[in-house]
């Protein structure tokens, strides 16, 4: 792949016009027909094979009245009662109930259960004919519309439930630019040039134009989540100008070295270029691997990220090189101002230090990431309800009302659906029913039952006390469905399935929860392979593969103690702690895999090759750290600039993944790569490139140095860059020469 990619970009760099030409019509192309044709993004939440879809799937070949997407209605007044105002208010049902989706809805002013103790509070329920992910916004903007005879009489109205809960609007605020201005900064600090701070953002900026129109053309096939453009936002950014800056810094390293333009991007897209076609192609496989959860929603998440990673590694590798050699020399760094392979001699100093206090580093390193991961024990996944969003929202303002004039549980009920064709007593098992769930704890109210026209189908609301987002709401779904219910219908030739919103949501829950340890089993073993097959190492691989583990379980940790346990959430605008989002671990995990990649496979093969040349286990990994920390630090200060921006959105779920993404990579950058990964490579010495011979045979080669490409690159005397265990002791097959070995360098030498 290295020859291919130097072809690719010495093509890219001599044809540089037409390469940026045909990417801006590319950008234009898709943008337009995205605009033109694309869809818009579906929320569907659906979990197949659990116990609420059976609800939904025997309701929607029964009881289809009530198998669609709900609202509420809700009418409040600050003085008085809202019966004062029944004309207005019975003019807007009437609106309500004229539009075309809509199947039917109560009365509001009806009776005591719709009206709140103190007359200030009604609502009405409002049942439409299509689940939410059909009905679609249009819907949603109808049904504000019909508040307006309330409205002008006084009485506030607010809608809520179902439909207004999922189809909010989400809002990132302004997380990009956060992340744009801390990546300029940065760039120029690391740089000192301005050609070489807009390269990064601007190369970024036209992968995610791409990135994002096309999930959005994707959203015609497969049904793509709301919250996807977002964390397409952020993690193609995040990326695009980490790749970016990989690129640019080793073509910076190689016209300081005196290099030619066409040649250092030709020799730059076949080193730099290809750990980032490797490291960007691990994160697309992790995250595509996300499959693995069985749920459509969270499948579609992973498609969607995917696609934008995949075209950020597109660009890096083509555009960029255009634009490099359209900079021509004005990308040359000053003296000392080298950012990538550069010695610089504080890193080097701190290499030297870890390297030869390999166990004091390891243990106080470890210690920190245990301490930091130790919230992880009581992390809870679950779904946040809409008390956690901004009171500018309708919904939010609706669900306050509710709780407030009704309870807590009101926000969350759930559904019992009665199977009743094979019941002998139909009527005995109802009323039985009903009378067992409503002495239970946890239970505030049961409605009467409600049969469809044949009466083989019962539908049974439950409202619990507690909030929906409540650990003892998951315990009373699970309760109802282990013991309550089974006590009432066992014998009686019914069955009851518990549904509802809320109760998919804990479903949804419980499947991750059950699939995540197979995910992340999967994603390691993955990632043991690859490196294997890149570093001809066992032990390498394994402790990367245990590395990212006590990263991710850190990161895991903080997030838990932020939102779970609400540590410090006034900080980032967080009004009450809340559950992990189900998918948010997953996400990360898969995410993070490919990241840390990034900073492994660059300190690593710098190690390796400097180990090729004949150093010291323990120079190696001095030369090498130095020579690549300073870049590494850049990096992942960008990244979690960028991630941390997006703790200024609205949505709790994009928070989490900002902070739970940006906790990661500093880890990572800092504990991990600085501390643990030269720590056990000192300690383990030469057996880290140990691999069987046998085992040497049967891994195919993935050469992320660039092959023979990198060779030229090394000083006369310097062992070429044969790969281990591929010929006998002292000769080279492809060079057909013995290997010979410079004096090694001592840990502070400043030869590259």
């Amino acid at each position: 792949m290295s020859r291919w990619l130097h072809h690719l970009g010495v093509l890219a760099a001599r044809h540089r016009r037409s390469v940026v030409a045909l990417w801006v019509v590319a950008i234009l192309g898709v943008v337009g027909l995205d605009r033109l044709v694309g869809a818009e993004e579906v929320d569907d939440f659906s979990v197949p094979g659990v116990e609420s879809a059976t609800a939904v799937d025997l309701l929607d070949e029964r009881f289809p009245e009530r198998a669609g997407a709900t609202a509420m209605v809700v009418f409040h007044v600050e003085d008085g009662a809202v019966a004062d105002h029944s004309a207005a208010i019975t003019a807007s049902v009437e609106e309500i109930r004229a539009m075309p989706s809509v199947l039917q809805v109560t009365e509001p002013l009806a009776g005591p259960r719709s009206v709140s103790a103190d007359g200030a509070t009604a609502f009405a329920a409002v049942q439409l004919d299509a689940p939410v992910a059909d009905l679609g916004r249009d819907v949603l903007e109808e049904l504000e519309a019909t508040a307006a005879p309330a409205v002008e009489a006084g009485v506030q109205v607010e809608l809520g439930g179902e439909l207004p809960t999922v189809l909010k609007e989400r809002s990132t605020g302004p997380a990009e630019a956060i992340g744009i201005i801390a990546a300029l900064v940065i760039l120029f600090v690391a740089f000192r040039s301005v050609f070489a701070m807009g390269l990064p953002l601007v190369t970024a900026v036209a992968g995610l134009l791409v990135g994002l129109s096309s999930v959005g053309l994707l959203a015609g096939v497969v049904e793509i989540p709301s919250i996807a453009p977002h964390l397409g936002t952020m993690i193609g950014l995040g990326v695009g100008i980490d790749y970016a800056l990989f690129v640019l810094s080793r073509h910076r390293d190689n016209l300081g070295a005196g290099m030619g333009i066409e040649e250092s991007i030709g020799r730059t897209n076949a080193t730099a270029g290809q750990a980032v076609v490797f490291a960007g192609g691990t994160v697309v496989v992790a995250i595509l691997g996300l499959q693995l959860a069985g749920i459509p929603f969270v499948a579609a998440l992973g498609w969607s990220a995917a696609l934008v990673v995949a075209v950020a590694v597109v660009v890096a590798v083509t555009l960029l090189p255009a634009f490099l050699a359209l900079a021509g020399t004005r990308m040359a760094p000053r003296p000392r101002q080298l950012v990538g392979e550069g010695r610089a001699g504080g890193w080097v100093r701190w290499a030297h230090w870890v390297a030869h206090r390999p166990w004091r580093s390891a243990v106080a390193a470890t210690l920190v990431l245990l301490v930091l991961a130790v919230p992880l024990t009581d992390m809870r996944l679950g779904q946040a309800d809409a008390g956690t969003d901004p009171e500018s929202t309708t919904h939010r303002r609706a669900y306050d009302m509710l709780a407030d004039g009704f309870g807590d549980g009101f926000n969350g009920p759930l559904l019992v659906v009665v199977d009743l064709a094979g019941a002998d007593e139909p009527d005995a098992v109802l009323a039985s029913l009903g009378e067992s769930l409503g002495a239970l704890d946890g239970v505030a109210a049961v409605s009467p039952p409600e049969r469809n026209a044949a009466g083989d189908t019962a539908v049974v609301t439950v409202v619990p006390t507690s909030k929906p987002q409540d650990q003892a709401t998951t315990d009373l779904v699970h309760q109802l469905r282990d013991a309550a219910i089974p006590a009432v219908v066992d014998g009686t030739g019914a069955e009851a399935y518990v549904g509802g919103p809320t109760a998919g949501y804990i479903d949804q829950s419980d499947k991750i929860a059950g699939r995540l340890p197979w995910f992340i089993a999967t994603v390691v073993l993955l990632s043991f392979v690859l490196l294997t097959m890149v570093f001809r190492s066992v032990l390498v691989p394994l402790k990367a593969a245990l590395l990212n583990l006590l990263s991710i379980g850190a990161a895991y940790g903080v997030v838990v103690a932020v939102f779970q346990w609400g540590w410090g959430r006034t900080l980032i605008g967080l009004d009450e702690a809340v559950p992990i989002a189900s998918f948010v671990p997953m996400m990360m995990f898969a995410i993070l895999f490919g990241l840390s990649m990034d900073y492994e496979v660059f300190i690593l093969s710098r190690i390796r090759e400097e180990h090729l040349r004949g150093h010291s286990n323990i120079d190696s990994v001095v030369e090498g750290l130095g020579a690549t920390a300073k870049v590494i630090t850049a990096a992942a200060l960008i990244m979690i600039s960028v991630f941390l921006g997006f703790v200024a959105s609205d949505d709790p779920v994009v928070k989490m993944m900002g902070v739970g993404l940006a906790t990661a990579v500093a880890v990572d950058a800092t504990v991990v790569r600085m501390v643990l990964v030269p720590a056990t490579m000192a300690l383990v010495g030469e057996a880290n490139w140990w691999l069987p011979r046998w085992l040497d045979r049967l891994l195919p080669v993935i050469d992320v140095e660039g092959g023979d490409d990198a060779a030229v690159t090394l000083e006369a005397g310097a062992v070429s860059p044969c790969r281990p265990h591929r010929h006998e002791e002292g000769t080279c097959p492809t060079h057909g020469s013995p290997r010979q070995r410079s004096p090694a360098p001592t840990a502070t030498s400043s030869s590259a």
